[in-house]
């Protein structure tokens, strides 16, 4: 935040506070310290949040909104761990398929269950669900 501030990049510093205040109203509503998990879980909410805005804007034709939600896509994409590649992410599917036994869709809760640990804040979740429901049914 004091760098957006020197530098006076009022538009980072905007999104800067929206996490702090974010990650600040968890702490008070749950009345306890957020870990480094819970941290990445907020932002991968507000990461959600602005992929949605930014499909209603374009949507709408509202491309100057939707240029401040990409930006702020940015800013908070900087502040998640390294994001696992294809490759990486089709390993971690295959492996947790043959250690939960999954044999066809109706399993894909399962290896949901087992992934969501393992690759939460490392791959967009959605992303992942696609990946397996395309790995059971096939």
């Amino acid at each position: 935040m004091k760098t957006a501030m020197r530098a006076k990049d009022s538009a980072r510093l905007s999104a800067v506070r929206l996490i702090l205040a974010a990650l600040k109203q968890k702490e008070v509503d749950e009345r306890v310290e957020l870990t480094d998990a819970d941290v990445v879980s907020v932002i991968e909410k507000m990461l959600k949040q602005r992929r949605e805005s930014i499909v209603q804007y374009e949507k709408a034709a509202r491309n100057d909104l939707a240029q401040v939600e990409h930006f702020e896509v940015g800013v908070l994409s900087a502040y998640l761990p390294q994001q696992l590649g294809e490759a990486e992410i089709q390993k971690e599917i295959d492996s947790t398929i043959s250690a939960t036994g999954a044999s066809g869709i109706k399993d894909m809760g399962k290896v949901m269950a087992a992934l969501k640990p393992r690759l939460a804040g490392k791959a967009d979740m959605a992303k992942v669900s696609s990946l397996v429901k395309t790995k059971l049914a096939g």
